[in-house]
C-alpha cells in the first residue's frame, strides 16, 4: 500500500506545472529563458519589455543553432497555458505584467541546485537543527525547575565567556566556518524571499474558492455571505492570513529590523565577507529591502483581495452572477436529460443568429492634428521687479511645498536610524511649513516609502501659532532607499 500511495501522489504530481517543465522537449531552452528573464534580476517585467527582451534573447539563441519555431507572443501564451508564467494588472498600471509562478520558480532553483550542488552535511546546518530543536524543547516545557536550571546554565556560560573577554581571549570562527554559515544563511533567506510568491498564489485560490462558495451557497445567504455582511476580512482571518500579518508586524517592527539591519552590516564589513561572490553580498546588503518589497506586494495582494471580495458582495454582483452560474447548472442537467434521446449529430431545426459588426476602411478615418489645439505659449516680458531674493524665497516657501528641506530630513534621520515614520520625523524636525510640511512628507512616503494600511497621529503648528493634530498612513522610509531622496 506505501507504494501505491506513493505512486498515486507521483502520478498526481507528474501533471502540475513544476514537473512539466522539467520534462518538458526544450526544458533547457525554456528555463534559461524564463531564469534570465524573471529569476536573475527583475521579478516582474511589463508586457512590452518581457515581449521585447524574450524575443531578444530567443534570436540570439537561434544564431548559434537552436531550433525556436514559434515567435515570442506564442511561446507566451503556451508558457502561460502551461501554468509556467502568470500576468497580473496590478491597479494604476499602464499594461499587464508577467512574472513566475511559484512551480516555475520552484523548478529553476531546483536545477540550480544541481548546477551548483552544495555540501549536504555541513556543521552549520547540522548547529542550525540542534540550536533549534533546544529550544523549542525549552519554549515546550512546562517544568519550573528545568526552565530556571536551563537559563542558569545559559547565564553561567555567558559569565564564563565575559571573563574570557576581559583576559583578552577573544575566539571567532574560521574563516571556511563563517563563510558556510554565511552561505546556508543566504539560502535560508532565499527560500524566504521565494515563500512569498507561494503564498500570494494560496491568496489567489482562497479568493477564488470564497467567490465559488457565494455561487454555490443554498438559500438568500450562506455562510461566506453572512460572514463578509458581519464586517468580517475572511481572508484575513484565514489560516495564510493570520500567519502573513504575524509575519508582517515582525518585519515591520522597528527594534527587529534595526536588529537585522545592524546584523546584515556588520557580517558585509567582516574580512571573511570578501570571499563571498558578488551576488551573495549584494543579496545581503538588499536583504532588508527584499523582504520588505516581496512582503509588501503579497500585503497589497490581501488587502485587494479583501477590498474586490467585500465589494462584489455590498454591489450585489455577486447575485447576477449566481443567476448566471444557476441558470448554466439547469442548461447543463437538462443536457443530460436529453442525452439518451438526442444524439449529438441529430438536426433539431433550430438556429442560431449570428451576430456581425460593420467593417469600415480605415482610409475613412481621419487622423488627429495635434497643432490645431496648441494654446498660445508665448510669454510677454514683465517689469523689472524690485523684491531681493530673500523675499522671493520667502514667497516660494509660503505658496509651495519645500521638498528639498524635508529630504534632507529624512536623510539625516536615516544615517542614525534603520527605518523611521512621518511621526518620528516630525518629533526631530518640527514642520515648518504647517501642514504643508505633512502633506510633502506623505507625497515623499507614497513615491520612496513602504506603505502599510494602519494610520498614525502626527502633531505641527500651523502659521497662527495653534498646535494641531491629525491621521496619515503609517509609511516607513528605509536605510535601503535613502539614495532616492537626492535632489
Amino acid at each position: 500500500m506505501t507504494a501505491l500511495r506513493t505512486s498515486a501522489a507521483l502520478l498526481a504530481l507528474r501533471g502540475k506545472p513544476l514537473w512539466r517543465l522539467l520534462a518538458a522537449d526544450k526544458a533547457p531552452l525554456v528555463m534559461g529563458l524564463l531564469q534570465s528573464l524573471l529569476l536573475d534580476q527583475d521579478k516582474t517585467l511589463s508586457s512590452s519589455v518581457f515581449h521585447e527582451r524574450l524575443a531578444r534573447e530567443m534570436e540570439l539563441l537561434r544564431d548559434h543553432g537552436h531550433e525556436l519555431p514559434q515567435t515570442a507572443q506564442a511561446y507566451v501564451a503556451d508558457w502561460i497555458g502551461e501554468g509556467w508564467l502568470t500576468r497580473r494588472f496590478p491597479p494604476g498600471a499602464s499594461e499587464e505584467e508577467f512574472e513566475l509562478t511559484a512551480d516555475a520558480a520552484v523548478a529553476l532553483r531546483f536545477i540550480n541546485g544541481i548546477l551548483r550542488p552544495r555540501t549536504s552535511a555541513t556543521e552549520s546546518r547540522l548547529a542550525n537543527v540542534m540550536q533549534q530543536l533546544s529550544r523549542l524543547a525549552e519554549e515546550t516545557d512546562t517544568n519550573p525547575k528545568t526552565r530556571m536550571a536551563a537559563l542558569t546554565a545559559e547565564r553561567e556560560r555567558i559569565d564564563r565567556e565575559i571573563a574570557a573577554l576581559e583576559r583578552g581571549g577573544v575566539k571567532t570562527l574560521p574563516d571556511e566556518r563563517a563563510l558556510e554559515r554565511a552561505r546556508e544563511i543566504i539560502s535560508l533567506a532565499e527560500e524566504l524571499a521565494n515563500d512569498f510568491r507561494s503564498v500570494r498564489d494560496a491568496f489567489d485560490k482562497l479568493n477564488r474558492s470564497l467567490r465559488q462558495s457565494l455561487m454555490e451557497s443554498d438559500g438568500s445567504r450562506g455562510q461566506v455571505l453572512e460572514a463578509l455582511f458581519s464586517g468580517v476580512d475572511l481572508i484575513a482571518e484565514s489560516e495564510h492570513g493570520r500567519t502573513f500579518s504575524a509575519f508582517w508586524r515582525l518585519l515591520t517592527d522597528g527594534e527587529q529590523s534595526a536588529v537585522l539591519l545592524e546584523s546584515l552590516d556588520e557580517v558585509i564589513a567582516r574580512p571573511f565577507a570578501q570571499q563571498l561572490e558578488l551576488r551573495e553580498r549584494r543579496f545581503l546588503q538588499n536583504l532588508t529591502a527584499t523582504l520588505m518589497s516581496e512582503g509588501g506586494g503579497v500585503h497589497d495582494v490581501v488587502q485587494q483581495f479583501a477590498r474586490s471580495l467585500k465589494t462584489f458582495v455590498q454591489s450585489r454582483e455577486f447575485q447576477e452572477q449566481r443567476r448566471l452560474h444557476g441558470l448554466l447548472k439547469e442548461a447543463q442537467q437538462a443536457a443530460l436529460q436529453a442525452r439518451p434521446a438526442v444524439r449529438p449529430s441529430a438536426h433539431i431545426d433550430y438556429f442560431f443568429n449570428l451576430t456581425s459588426s460593420r467593417i469600415r476602411s480605415v482610409s475613412q478615418w481621419e487622423l488627429h492634428d495635434p497643432t490645431l489645439s496648441v494654446a498660445d505659449a508665448s510669454m510677454p516680458e514683465a517689469e523689472a521687479s524690485e523684491l531681493g531674493l530673500d523675499v522671493v524665497e520667502d514667497m516660494v516657501r509660503q505658496s509651495e511645498i519645500d521638498f528639498r528641506t524635508l529630504r534632507e530630513h529624512l536623510r539625516v534621520m536615516l544615517t542614525s536610524m534603520s527605518q523611521v515614520t512621518i511621526g518620528q520625523v516630525l518629533e526631530h524636525f518640527p514642520a515648518e511649513q504647517g501642514f504643508g510640511s505633512v502633506v510633502g512628507y506623505v507625497a515623499l512616503g507614497a513615491k520612496h516609502g513602504e506603505l502599510t494600511d494602519k494610520l498614525e497621529t502626527v502633531s505641527w503648528v500651523g502659521a497662527d501659532g495653534i498646535s494641531r493634530k491629525g491621521r496619515v498612513p503609517t509609511i516607513y522610509f528605509v536605510r535601503e532607499r535613502a539614495l532616492e531622496l537626492l535632489d
